[in-house]
């Protein structure tokens, strides 16, 4: 089944019968969030030996054996699956048709909007889909709120406005700089503008997707700081690589569209499903204007060699997907320098 926001709060607490629980979508850190909390609501902690299990994606076809396994001290065991991806239907199918009592916890950030794997949880009785998108608005000041007050601090409307006006790309970014500015106005004291506007780092609003979308909009500055805290914040190497994949696939699927109806980039993006960010539009819109069929069909063979690269034993996977997303990055201002305007 697949989970309202209203509803995943308290699904968190109390994940019940479920079996399988599958955390997608861009916000990398909330994922991450989620999928820690699920572990600990059922097993007690992140590292129980007995009780938790971390297995590796090259291993996803022992999972139903994984999942049937006894723990030795008694309680309902968890395996936890990072970095998961449509490899992981067959097994997850498997699953559910068995007995198995554990609680599966599925981390898939790259997964494309029609994976089989989520289509399967989602239609599954037992099974649970949970999108995990940047939070803005109303969600997201009373993230803000909350986080701030279980530190025993308060704060003022207008630093609250500001603060989600500068977090919420990445949950685990908004929390690090929520949990540093707790610490820096100290217990039992209260948040003002001016200690926000002091304190949060201008690094803070940047995600991932951020680092994507700039490389293909040709900013390589943003594109490096915000790569640089995506990896700091846990993002892998080969997830940063599958998720630039997607992106470049998503533009070339608009491109072709732009080519084949002759259609305006802007009309083209409003066709797209589901839609993008409103925030996301206008670096998008700019990509198809640097970035040809060809060029992104070439960018998206580059990122694919990049991430089997850092499949190789011994390979430094952290620099290999640095120098192929920069590269993209780099070649798009490039392609802005020597002509901003759509090529086709």
């Amino acid at each position: 089944m697949k989970l309202a926001p209203a509803q995943v709060a308290a699904f968190l607490r109390d994940p019940g019968a479920v079996r399988v629980v599958l955390l997608f979508g861009e916000d990398v850190g909330m994922i991450r969030d989620r999928a820690e909390a699920l572990v600990r609501r059922v097993a007690g902690s992140l590292d129980d030996p007995f009780l938790v299990a971390e297995l590796p994606r090259e291993a996803i076809g022992t999972l139903p054996d994984e999942a049937a396994s006894l723990a030795l001290t008694g309680g309902r065991r968890v395996v936890r699956v990072r970095e998961a991806t449509d490899a992981a239907t067959g097994p997850v199918q498997a699953l559910l048709k068995s007995a198995a009592p554990a609680l599966v916890v599925l981390e898939g950030a790259g997964l494309a909007t029609r994976s089989r794997l989520r289509t399967a949880l989602e239609a599954a009785p037992d099974g649970v889909a949970i999108g995990c998108y940047p939070e803005e608005g109303r969600a997201l000041t009373e993230t803000i709120r909350s986080t701030l007050q279980a530190a025993g601090v308060g704060v003022d409307p207008d630093a609250a406005s500001w603060l989600a006006d500068h977090l919420g790309a990445d949950r685990a970014s908004t929390r690090g700089e929520l949990e540093k500015l707790a610490l820096y106005v100290g217990p039992n004291a209260r948040v003002d503008l001016e200690a926000a506007m002091a304190c949060v780092g201008d690094l803070a609003g940047l995600s991932l997707d951020d680092a994507l979308f700039a490389a293909t909009a040709g900013d390589v500055a943003t594109a490096d700081r915000a790569l640089e805290l995506a990896m700091a914040e846990g993002a892998a190497p080969v997830q940063v690589l599958r998720m630039g994949i997607g992106h470049l696939q998503r533009l070339h699927r608009v491109r072709l569209a732009m080519d084949a109806q002759r259609l305006p980039a802007a009309d083209a993006v409003k066709q797209l499903r589901p839609p993008l960010f409103f925030r996301r539009v206008a670096p998008f819109t700019r990509a198809l204007s640097l970035w040809n069929s060809r060029t992104l069909a070439a960018g998206i063979a580059a990122l694919a060699e990049a991430e089997r690269g850092c499949k190789r034993t011994g390979w430094p996977d952290t620099v290999l997907c640095r120098q192929a997303i920069l590269s993209l990055a780099r070649r798009a201002a490039a392609g802005a320098a020597r002509e901003p305007r759509v090529r086709r």
